[in-house]
């Protein structure tokens, strides 16, 4: 029994042209009492109106889909203001369909034989605000897509950097290195909180959502070195 302290569960709108994986996801996702699916798409073209009507905390957006698939499904969301979080199914994670996804602003991928626990707790990252993917995965990811674009997209993404003032830089680079808010302060001597406001100035400068785009936009700037890359 809910009282009227209780937060809200997390609304969830799930979208996947295959209807059983809807039905696994939603008897999943059903059986966590924080979590309410509330509502089902077959193919992008629905998320849309979808999304007016029941304003879901986070959607689950398989990547093909007939009629408008989950990738220009997700470009669409994310250019509105105020859009839900977005959770990209996959069946492979190394598809230039996640990557640009990510760079649109998805908070994250799973593959689609995730446990239901990660599942979850995905989404209950991502409804408060957290991108499930971390800095080293998404720098892994990025390291075994192929760009033919990589020359033209360093020099768009240099351009951007170039909005940020040097601590904001440093900072940026460092959120790119997969450090946390914590490990960036004590490498560049400064509190947490004030990291953070650094993080939410770069954001609001860039037009971002999360610390992902922060991640892609480091490395498509060249700014962090593959060699540095680790484990997280």
């Amino acid at each position: 029994m809910t009282t009227p302290s209780d937060p809200a569960p997390v609304g969830v709108l799930i979208a996947d042209d295959d209807p059983l994986v809807r039905a696994g996801l939603t008897m999943m996702l059903g059986g966590d009492p924080g979590i309410q699916v509330v509502a089902e798409a077959g193919d992008g073209a629905q998320v849309l109106p979808l999304v007016d009507r029941h304003a879901p905390d986070v959607v689950l957006m398989d990547i093909k889909m007939p009629v408008m698939d989950g990738l220009a499904a997700t470009e669409a969301l994310r250019a509105r203001p105020h859009p839900p979080e977005i959770i990209v199914l996959t069946t492979f994670d190394a598809d230039e369909h996640v990557l640009r996804a990510l760079r649109a602003g998805a908070a994250g991928f799973l593959l689609k034989d995730t446990p239901p626990g990660e599942i979850v707790a995905a989404v209950r990252q991502v409804a408060m605000g957290l991108p499930v993917l971390s800095p080293a995965v998404t720098r892994r990811l990025i390291a075994r897509v192929a760009d033919s674009g990589q020359d033209r997209r360093r020099a768009r993404a240099a351009e951007r950097i170039r909005l940020l003032n040097d601590r904001e830089r440093e900072v940026a680079v460092a959120v790119g290195e997969g450090r946390s808010n914590a490990q960036i302060g004590a490498a560049l001597y400064l509190s947490v909180p004030t990291v953070k406001t650094h993080v939410s100035s770069i954001l609001t400068k860039l037009g971002y959502n999360n610390r992902v785009q922060i991640a892609l936009l480091v490395h498509d700037a060249g700014l962090v070195d593959d060699q540095d890359e680790r484990e997280g």
